[in-house]
């Protein structure tokens, strides 16, 4: 039984054979050159023909089309419609029935036990963003801030004796009720 790889180098090189043979037969250069190309024997280096005889005839064949083929395993038989449905639908791979579900107390929104409610979690994204915005504002940009903590007090808040050397951030609205001091 012959590889496929072989075969098709042995055809390639006897394509190639039977080319060179009409080429000298007609006369013609045997080395074809591209259409716009000009024959100048003095000036190109040419090819050894008799080097490439010797690697064309050489023992060791080039690297087939199927050589770097990672080969893998196929099923010998096809699985039926049933054993694929029940293998689909294994308990195991079904979705399972959360006892943990709770309404959210400042929204009321579903969410997990021990779990923080995606949408507060949007509120409060929301409020410390405007925080640093103003932060940023007073600092006069996010390298200049000074290394110590920062305090934020809510309309009808004063600082306590504790806030003396804190960064103080004023905002003039009601404190959320999820935003805790």
């Amino acid at each position: 039984m012959i590889n496929l790889p072989v075969l098709i180098n042995s055809l390639r090189c006897s394509l190639l054979r039977i080319e060179s043979r009409l080429l000298q037969a007609a006369g013609l250069d045997t080395q074809l050159a591209p259409g716009l190309a000009l024959n100048g024997p003095s000036l190109l280096p040419q090819p050894d023909l008799e080097h490439q005889a010797e690697e064309q005839q050489s023992d060791e064949q080039p690297p087939g089309l199927f050589d770097g083929i990672l080969w893998m395993a196929a099923p010998k038989k096809r699985r039926t419609i049933e054993v694929n449905r029940t293998r689909r639908r294994d308990e195991r791979k079904m979705l399972k029935v959360q006892n943990n579900i709770e309404p959210c107390t400042e929204c009321g929104h579903l969410k997990q036990k021990h779990v923080l409610c995606a949408f507060c979690y949007a509120k409060v994204c929301r409020e410390t963003a405007v925080i640093r915005q103003q932060i940023s504002a007073m600092e006069g940009g996010p390298l200049r801030a000074p290394p110590v903590e920062t305090v934020v007090l809510y309309e009808g808040e004063k600082p306590s004796e504790l806030d003396k050397d804190k960064r103080i951030v004023e905002r003039a609205r009601k404190r959320p009720a999820w935003f805790s001091y």
